[in-house]
């Protein structure tokens, strides 16, 4: 008998904590949807402005094999490739970094930060992949880092 009252509280206490971690999730995604009507609201109603995608693309200018991706080959890349898909503009830093490459290497080298705002839609996400693509076929690169956020705007 006293093995069977163990087995019920476990099989309770069981129930019990599945239905408060379902509940909890639930809780915290509808505070997490909450957060995001406000922000948009607040974006659209008190700033006049509308939530844009914000993509950064981290272009490495290094190659394992051959010079490094010079300035004017740069801006033909950009001048031919982004600017025919995200004709409205774009923002160009310049910097150096470093990273870890396939080998475990560490690599320093100078690097191009492009900064894209835009309504988001698949055409515009597919034009993004187009791109960094295109970046590492021409450039011989493994990868274009690519970081995405919402921003709200304002022009």
């Amino acid at each position: 008998m006293n093995k069977m009252r163990q087995v019920i509280v476990g099989i309770s206490l069981s129930a019990g904590l599945a239905f408060n971690s379902a509940w909890a999730l639930d809780i915290s995604s509808q505070t997490h949807w909450q957060k995001v009507l406000s922000e948009h609201s607040f974006c659209e109603k008190r700033l006049n402005g509308e939530i844009f995608s914000r993509t950064e693309l981290f272009f490495g200018l290094s190659r394992s094999t051959g010079p490094d991706v010079t300035e004017r080959q740069f801006q033909h890349f950009v001048d031919t490739e982004v600017t025919p898909r995200f004709p409205d503009g774009l923002t160009l830093l310049s910097g150096s970094g470093q990273f870890m490459d396939s080998t475990g290497t560490i690599i320093q080298e100078r690097s191009k930060v492009m900064i894209l705002l835009y309504p988001f839609s698949q055409r515009a996400n597919r034009a993004v992949e187009q791109i960094r693509e295109a970046y590492e076929d021409n450039f011989q690169q493994e990868s274009v880092l690519r970081v995405d956020k919402q921003s709200c705007v304002s022009f």
